[in-house]
């Protein structure tokens, strides 16, 4: 404790600006990845470039102030470096839209195309505070180069660490992301005026707070930019991701890091919405007793759409497991999911709570991938072996992924069927669109040895009482896919960044359901109805992000056109 508290009262105000340019370098680094998502994705790419451009800015920061500081470090140039620094922290709380999309003009590879938006929103700031550390170190007291640079880097390291703990722990969770940069611009001010004491150097405290009301104003207004279709009725940023509920007419619409992900009729809650999300009734018709299927799991839940249409058409119990609590509770608030003795909820890591479980279900539902990216883990055929393990007798596994269903862009889904076929007897594709474009596609795995032929399925959509009618999904039925030029994905090596980046700047094709699904069950639950009336459908197109782009906004029309990975 002794050699803690001599630490301490060591510590000079130059050490104290390193301390905080590391909170503030690190915690700006963990915020780019919010700012950007939504435009670019959350991709390993993405975080690449952050985490590259970050550490590029930072150590050409060092380096020139390294070659200055002998010459020009002082109290007052540090002050400087903390102002300019909070300034532009104010312009991109202002102008952070505009800046993305004036980024997204360059023609880059999909891979790249984050590369300038980093640059451009954090590279100078980032350089600035580079200056900090050198400028220390030759304004310390301590004796000896070495020992000013190591106190010094030691202190900035420390300050890395509460900033990347502060902010994904504490300031994400609770707070907007431009509160959160406010709040990072202002520690910023405040050190600049901590450091200009006792003086109070006149000029110095005057810019610092005429930048601080920048900032404060520049929350105020807003950013400029684009806003999301419809009215909003709930935004946060959660551990996860931004998270934003809009409605436009009386479609009701789950956002996540701007990206729609689910969808509700308030008319009619329980109708699907995107047709892709009637295939989950698909295992009914593969079982060769569909009041076998008692117990079914859902693995991602965001707007809960085939949870809820299961508790209501069927006799199982169903349970999800979506990662996020933030979803859970707007599924609750603003989607009608209510907990019950027929639906359970569990906030946890699908895969986990897998190995955990010791409960054995009759259908797995994996609907947890967004469309620009994929938790690898959930890909694995050691993922797949898990959920074999959990399946029943005859169980099956159902998977919702995004994907082509040929070509260069069919390589994620072509890798993920030869995955599953690793584990399970038989494996089933429904392409949901009947376009080559980039689609949801749908996976069916069975235990069964015994292949279901379309014929069959339609004998049995024709006679089963399933509550949907699905004559329209059955006439997309694939199988004995060729995989021989992509590989199994496993634990380690599940490359899906790469498999999916031939998918970016292709076309993306959602159909919706235009009509009332009332006429799909005219009966009570328990007497599970047929369906004899094909739905209507129409296709709206959105454009995947483009190299040197982000995604397209689509036409708000009279539906609201939608892309989905996450009912």
């Amino acid at each position: 404790m002794g050699d803690l508290r001599e630490y301490a009262t060591d510590v000079t105000k130059p050490e104290v600006a390193v301390f905080v340019s590391g909170v503030a370098s690190m915690g700006l680094e963990i915020l780019a990845g919010r700012i950007v998502a939504p435009q670019y994705g959350s991709s390993i790419y993405t975080w690449g470039s952050i985490i590259a451009v970050f550490l590029a800015a930072l150590s050409l920061g060092y380096h020139y102030g390294g070659k200055r500081a002998a010459s020009r470090a002082t109290t007052d140039r540090l002050i400087r470096l903390f102002v300019l620094t909070a300034g532009y922290v104010a312009v991109v709380i202002f102008a952070d839209d505009l800046l993305l999309a004036a980024a997204a003009a360059m023609p880059l590879p999909y891979r790249f195309a984050s590369l300038p938006a980093v640059i451009l929103l954090f590279g100078l700031p980032t350089y600035l505070l580079g200056f900090v550390s050198p400028y220390a170190a030759q304004l310390s007291e301590k004796e000896g180069v070495g020992e000013a640079s190591g106190h010094v880097y030691a202190v900035g390291t420390i300050g890395s660490i509460v900033g990347a703990f502060g902010t994904t722990f504490f300031l994400i969770p609770a707070l907007g992301i431009d509160r959160i940069a406010l709040a990072f611009g202002l520690l910023l001010t405040a050190t600049a005026v901590w450091l200009a004491a006792p003086r109070l150097r006149r000029r110095s405290v005057f810019a610092a707070l005429a930048v601080s009301l920048v900032l404060v104003a520049a929350v105020a207004s807003g950013s400029l930019g684009f806003s999301t279709g419809g009215k909003v009725v709930y935004q946060t940023q959660t551990p996860y991701q931004e998270l934003e509920v809009a409605d436009l007419g009386d479609t009701r619409t789950l956002y996540l890091d701007g990206q729609r992900h689910s969808a509700m009729d308030k008319s009619d809650p329980d109708r699907h919405v995107f047709d892709y999300t009637r295939y989950f009734h698909a295992p009914y018709l593969f079982a060769d007793d569909p009041d076998d299927i008692d117990r079914v799991l859902f693995v991602g839940g965001g707007g809960f759409t085939g949870p809820k249409r299961f508790v209501e058409e069927y006799n199982a119990t169903v349970d999800v497991v979506e990662i996020d609590p933030e979803v859970i509770d707007v599924a609750e608030r603003y989607f009608g999911v209510e907990e019950s003795e027929q639906l359970n909820v569990h906030n946890a890591d699908g895969r986990q709570f897998l190995r955990e479980t010791d409960r054995e279900y009759d259908l797995i539902v994996l609907d947890a991938y967004k469309k620009d990216k994929v938790p690898f883990q959930l890909t694995t055929v050691e993922f797949m072996q898990l959920a074999n393990d959990r399946l029943s007798e005859e169980g099956m596994l159902f998977a919702n992924l995004i994907s082509a269903p040929d070509g260069s862009a069919s390589q994620f889904y072509r890798a993920e069927y030869k995955t599953m076929a690793r584990v399970f007897p038989q494996v089933y594709a429904f392409p949901t669109s009947e376009t080559g474009a980039v689609q949801n596609i749908e996976l069916v795995a069975t235990k069964n040895d015994t292949r279901i032929t379309e014929a069959q399925l339609r004998e049995r959509n024709d006679r089963r009482d399933i509550g949907i009618d699905l004559s329209a999904e059955i006439e997309s039925y694939r199988h004995d896919e060729s995989t021989d030029d992509v590989p199994v994905l496993t634990d380690d090596h599940a490359p899906v960044d790469s498999l999916m980046d031939p998918m970016m700047g292709q076309r993306y094709v959602v159909e919706e359901s235009e009509r009332n699904e009332s006429e799909d069950r005219p009966r009570a639950r328990d007497a599970r109805p047929g369906a004899s009336v094909a739905p209507s459908e129409s296709a709206f197109d959105l454009e995947l992000a483009a190299p040197g782009s982000g995604p397209a906004t689509p036409d708000l029309g009279p539906a609201l056109t939608a892309a989905s990975t996450t009912a």
